[in-house]
């Protein structure tokens, strides 16, 4: 599997919307929406360091590695 973003369960822990952290991140929904549903292969570390900032996290909160199964 690889690294895996956990930005849903951050976001559910701060109670904050997809609407709500695009606009304050600065970044399109359909963008955020892909990153919270782990449909990339790749994410910018200013877009990173925008999101840890508005959800008040580190980057290790987000992102999570899980071994590849047998």
């Amino acid at each position: 599997m690889g690294i895996v973003l956990r930005l849903d369960r951050v976001m559910a822990d701060r109670k904050m919307s997809l609407n709500e952290l695009a606009e304050r991140v600065g970044i399109s929904n359909v963008n955020l929406s892909k990153l919270k549903n782990n449909k990339v292969t790749a994410i910018r570390f200013s877009t990173l360091s925008a999101i840890c900032e508005v959800l008040d996290c580190q980057p290790g909160d987000i992102l999570e590695y899980e071994k590849e199964s047998d």
